[in-house]
């Protein structure tokens, strides 16, 4: 048996959630789709649950993350911005640092690598 921490990264900006997984999925998805809307269909999202997410994250950045296109002769899109690259790219590497880092605590923590079971 092979145990494994498991815990949920996200960043805060002003006591409220920035970024999670769940918004840097969304985010990645628009960036594959170039639509809002695709990307809330790929992860069996509600639009409005999705645009409310994203809303929420560019009023919090200090920088647009996404821009929203209307209509139009190419029927608009959304596109990710460089500075929301960026940010996803650094809540990934963020996120991975973590796992790794929990990874080694677990491998150090004897009591899990004792092989010995304890009758009680």
């Amino acid at each position: 048996m092979s145990y494994k921490i498991k815990s949920r990264v996200w960043i805060e900006k002003n006591d409220s959630i920035f970024l999670g997984e769940g918004r840097i999925k969304l985010l990645k998805a628009i960036h594959e789709t170039g639509s809002l809307s695709k990307a809330a269909k790929s992860l069996n999202m509600s639009y409005n649950k999705a645009w409310n997410l994203i809303d929420a994250v560019n009023k919090k950045a200090d920088t647009p993350i996404v821009i929203k296109n209307t209509g139009g002769k190419n029927g608009g899109g959304t596109t990710i911005t460089s500075h929301g690259k960026e940010l996803i790219n650094a809540f990934e590497v963020i996120n991975k640092n973590c796992w790794k880092y929990l990874d080694k605590q677990i491998e150090k923590a004897s009591f899990f690598n004792n092989k010995k079971e304890i009758n009680l």
